[in-house]
């Protein structure tokens, strides 16, 4: 970027895994905050995960330094307290109790250095379920998500780690917040985040629906819609592409693009509320109207009259998108090809950060870490010897990359 990034100068130390807790670092390490991922010596354990779980550590660990420490020997406790000792942020999102045992709880930390913002992803919040192992599909099924997005009787998780990316994202809401409090206070404090409460902040929208009507949100499949064109239609090859027309004007364009006179004069479709009415007529009329049309003829169409549609696209499908290209959602990125710890390594492309700072995208600055990367810099810059190092790697207490 032009100009130094916001957080340049702030040091966050973490012990996180999975994705709550890496992704809070991620945004820190995206906004210029130097993040070093303290990992065991055989590695974080997301580095080896498969299936749906291997664009984990990729995705949440770029911009990142690693340093490679056995915490539960007392020489690696003491690594990680200098580390801390000049830092500005502690990140962690492992089970309750875990950092107390390794001396690294909030009491500890802040007498240490009272200006250190502590930040904590977990389960829940304090309180009667605390006590519980939460993952996203636990929090989703008992917040209400999970029913509200498959049909009647069918509970279905949401397609992404929705709870575990909106949960750091809050850690990370809640660290800028902390770090604007201590510019005026000089000293840091706590931040909490969970994955529960952050699921029902998902559906409170469905919860105050309740509320205001007195009638139960449907599930997502069995909603009754706002709007009246607002659907997935199958057309021409069995493609399929979603449509709408949210306003009346909207309407109005849709029906004379498509020569739907005896629909655009129709009293009983007036309204879009009059349109919702009818709906279970509606769009079965619809959709036989639109079945002849191809799926890019109609892109062209709904492009061309500023209508609302969408291709249903798959992730993958998203690395040659021409808007992403062409804006710099993208980036280039050397990552792990596999995460079956073969080494071999590919470049391609990750999504960056959704947002601009005055025009720019926030840089890709440093590929994910291979474990141990940084260690010997980061040991030498809290004063630790070449000797020192060499006698703490021959003892097992780091690990450095070879």
């Amino acid at each position: 970027m032009s100009e130094p990034l916001p957080l340049a100068g702030i040091r966050v130390v973490e012990f996180t895994h999975m994705v709550m807790g890496p992704t809070c670092g991620m945004i820190l390490a995206d906004l210029g905050a130097e993040v070093i991922k303290v990992e065991p010596l055989a590695g974080d354990n997301t580095r080896k995960l498969l299936g749906s779980g291997a664009g984990f550590f990729p995705m949440f660990n770029r911009n990142k330094k690693s340093i490679a420490v056995d915490v539960k020997d007392p020489r690696g406790r003491e690594i990680i307290l200098k580390l801390l000792a000049g830092a500005d942020v502690f990140s962690e999102n492992f089970k309750s109790g875990t950092m107390d045992r390794l001396g690294f709880s909030y009491a500890a930390l802040s007498t240490l250095n009272p200006s250190l913002i502590y930040v904590s992803h977990k389960g829940f919040l304090p309180g009667p379920y605390d006590h519980r192992t939460a993952l996203d599909e636990v929090v989703q099924m008992m917040g209400g998500l999970a029913y509200m997005t498959g049909p009647e009787g069918r509970p279905l998780r949401a397609g992404t780690s929705v709870n575990d990316i909106m949960g750091g994202m809050f850690g990370a809401i809640g660290v800028l917040a902390q770090l604007q409090q201590r510019a005026r206070t000089g000293r840091g404090g706590e931040v909490a985040s969970a994955l529960f409460e952050n699921n029902v902040f998902l559906v409170a929208q469905h919860m105050m629906q309740y509320a205001v009507t007195g009638v139960a949100a449907n599930p997502m499949p069995e909603r009754i819609s706002a709007w009246a064109v607002y659907d997935v239609f199958k057309v021409k090859d069995d493609e399929q592409i979603f449509l709408s027309a949210v306003s009346d004007t909207q309407w109005a364009i849709l029906c004379k693009e498509f020569s739907f006179d005896d629909l655009k004069n129709d009293p009983r479709l007036v309204t879009n509320n009059d349109r919702v009415k009818l709906r279970d007529w509606l769009i079965p009329v619809l959709r036989e109207r639109f079945k002849p049309f191809s799926a890019e003829e109609l892109s062209r169409r709904f492009e061309k009259t500023g209508l609302p549609y969408a291709p249903i696209t798959r992730p993958q499908d998203l690395f040659d998108d021409p808007h992403l290209l062409a804006t710099g959602g993208l980036t280039p990125v050397t990552v792990a090809a596999d995460n079956t710890g073969a080494g071999r390594e590919i470049q391609t492309r990750v999504a960056l950060l959704p947002l601009a700072l005055n025009g720019e995208r926030l840089p890709l600055r440093k590929d994910p870490p291979k474990l141990g990367a940084d260690t010997i810099e980061l040991l030498h810059s809290i004063g630790y010897s070449d000797q020192d190092i060499a006698q703490l790697r021959a003892d097992g207490v780091v690990g450095t990359q070879q």
